[in-house]
This record gives C-alpha cells, structure tokens and sequence, in this order.
C-alpha cells in the first residue's frame, strides 16, 4: 500500500516519498508534508535556479538562498523563477 500525505505545497492528499530527502529535522518535516511530486517538482526547479541565477553551491550564501526558495516553495508561498523565465502553457 502507497503512503500517502497532504502535501503542503499541493493542498491535497497525494503519494508521499519513499524516504526522508536529507537527514535531520527540516528532512522529516519534509518527508512528512511534501508530496513525491512536489519533491521532484523542486529538484527540476532548484536546478533551473542553480543554472539561470549561476548560483555556486560552495557558498554559504547560495546555499541558504536555496534553502530559502525551498521553504517558500514548500509552503506553497510565492518563489524565486529564473529571470525571463515564461512557464509553458498548459
């Protein structure tokens, strides 16, 4: 049977992840609120930002601006896009 949670980001009931997606506690809040799809939703959007913003993940600051956009994205809060970034039409 497929565990399910309500995804923070989503506001529905959808298939959770397998395991936590980093250790600690911000890790299992994660695991416990965000949705399989909302996680692989972030890791295609984090890598855009890392890419478009050419963010250098050796740098405290980069990292924390990530782990800032996660939080807002995670809480279905208005994040970061790329600048000039147009999303496809549905």
């Amino acid at each position: 049977m497929t565990r399910t949670v309500f995804c923070s980001k989503y506001k529905t009931d959808m298939e959770a992840m397998d395991r936590p997606p980093f250790p600690g506690a911000k890790g299992q809040k994660l695991f416990e609120t965000l949705s399989k799809q909302a996680w692989q939703d972030w890791l295609t959007h984090q890598t855009m930002l890392i890419n478009e913003k050419h963010l250098n993940m050796m740098d405290p600051e980069s990292r924390a601006y990530l782990q800032g956009e996660l939080e807002k994205f995670a809480s279905g809060e208005d994040y970061d896009l790329a600048d000039g970034y147009v999303p496809p039409a549905d």
